[in-house]
């Protein structure tokens, strides 16, 4: 087997796997959803999440995200097209908006957790932290991914693994940005109607 051969299925072989990743954290996250609408009733007397929520703040870190959605994939085609700088200004950009959605997440959570609304107080609050805390995860975990593919991209640009990695990191990162409509949508939006 020539090296472009095995170069494609190694490529093949790890886009499947991390499809199969992909799906079951999406089954997670299902999982997350369901529960957080059956207990967004439960507040024990406490704030609803009308009360509780700022959709102008939730859009601010949607606009935050998409954005970095954008710039990862500016970054990746700017890989396939070896446009190096580009690439590297892309996920570059991509790690700094991710870090300014991280620090919106948080604070919210601090503010949240200064006004005694902390996920212990009632069910509503305990699934909203489980379900937007566990995608602030992914979302710190995928800042590590994007800062060590920074690393790897300065160091070996022009190597065969280097648009495969990023095609990776790609598909985490706007499956995150997907999720997040979903938690907009459902957690803030439909929230604040109700």
């Amino acid at each position: 087997m020539n090296h472009v051969a095995h170069a494609h299925d190694k490529h093949e072989t790890a886009q499947l796997g991390f499809w199969l990743y992909l799906m079951t954290d999406l089954m997670l996250f299902a999982g997350l959803f369901a529960t957080y609408m059956v207990l967004r009733g439960g507040t024990s007397g406490g704030p609803t999440a009308s009360e509780l929520f700022d959709p102008t703040f939730a859009l601010t870190e949607t606009i935050v995200l998409l954005l970095s959605s954008f710039t990862c994939g500016i970054a990746a085609l700017a890989l396939r097209y070896k446009k190096q700088s580009l690439a590297l200004w892309g996920l570059g950009l991509t790690v700094v908006l991710g870090l300014v959605f991280l620090a919106l997440e948080m604070k919210e959570f601090a503010e949240f957790y200064s006004e005694g609304h902390t996920w212990q107080a009632n069910a509503f609050l305990s699934s909203f932290f489980t379900l937007v805390g566990t995608h602030g995860l992914h979302i710190s975990i995928g800042l590590v991914w994007a800062s060590t593919l920074l690393g790897y991209l300065i160091r070996s640009p022009h190597h065969d693994d280097a648009h495969r990695k990023m095609s990776l990191f790609t598909l985490f990162w706007h499956f995150l940005d997907i999720i997040w409509v979903f938690i907009f949508t459902i957690v803030y939006l439909l929230g604040v109607l109700s």
